[in-house]
């Protein structure tokens, strides 16, 4: 019976399941920007309920990572060129907070989980597995922010990085495969660099390397996704001077 009585007390809600469901498959390019989450097929399919689908909807609409369009429906975010510019900024100002406060706090836990997903990263280097490193980076990322302590720059966190069209960036490399080898190699030196600037506890250090990891997805959107240059370099420019560098 004890047993039993744990295994319900550690268990989510039935919705939350169907949004870690969803959120996984949008974030690993299953479901496309514009892409319709109907309630009936995902109910059937996961042999649930419609009422803990049409709730994990509402999660995933409330992350940012869904639209709710009135008489149709839910479906996967699409983004205007000023939505991405917009959350482009907000992820590098929200980066360069997270990961000084994760330098000032961060626990031997914390590092020891972020270097078991570095490992495990540097595994995933052919295409079928770039859903994999997709999610991976983000769990990276997550990590960074709970180590960070600060319970609202958490929650502001995770709303910038749903908004941040992340899962656009790897489009390119199903359309140019020989970009793959390169930029994994690249994502995995920039992550280990931030690891190593958490677990020497360098916040300056910290905000340069991830703020430097963001500004290369900059680079991404301008030269695959025709994100205008000028309106990113400006962005760019704005949150330089809020943080204080130059």
């Amino acid at each position: 019976m004890p047993e039993t009585i744990d295994a319900e007390l550690i268990r989510k809600p039935l919705k939350e399941e169907i949004y870690d469901a969803l959120h996984r498959h949008i974030i690993a390019g299953k479901f496309s920007p514009g892409d319709w989450l109907r309630q009936e097929d995902i109910a059937s399919q996961m042999g649930v309920s419609m009422t803990p689908v049409r709730e994990a909807l509402d999660l995933l609409v409330a992350s940012g990572l869904a639209e709710r369009v009135p008489y149709r429906g839910v479906r996967v975010r699409e983004m205007s060129t000023k939505d991405i510019v917009e959350a482009y900024g907000m992820r590098l100002v929200l980066e360069a907070l997270i990961t000084h406060d994760a330098a000032l706090n961060i626990t031997p836990a914390y590092i020891s989980s972020l270097q078991k997903i570095l490992d495990e990263m540097k595994k995933q280097i052919k295409l079928n597995e770039v859903p994999r490193e997709r999610q991976l980076s983000r769990e990276f990322h997550s990590i960074i922010a709970d180590a960070s302590g600060n319970d609202l720059l958490i929650k502001l966190y995770r709303v910038a990085a749903n908004a941040f069209p992340d899962w656009l960036l790897y489009e390119a490399f199903y359309r140019i495969p020989d970009l793959l080898t390169n930029s994994v190699a690249q994502t995995f030196k920039e992550h280990k660099a931030i690891l190593n600037a958490l677990t020497e506890r360098d916040a300056n250090k910290a905000v340069q390397v991830s703020v430097e990891h963001i500004l290369d997805s900059g680079k991404w959107l301008e030269q695959y996704f025709d994100v205008p240059g000028e309106l990113l370099r400006e962005k760019e420019q704005q949150v330089m001077r809020l943080i204080g560098k130059s």
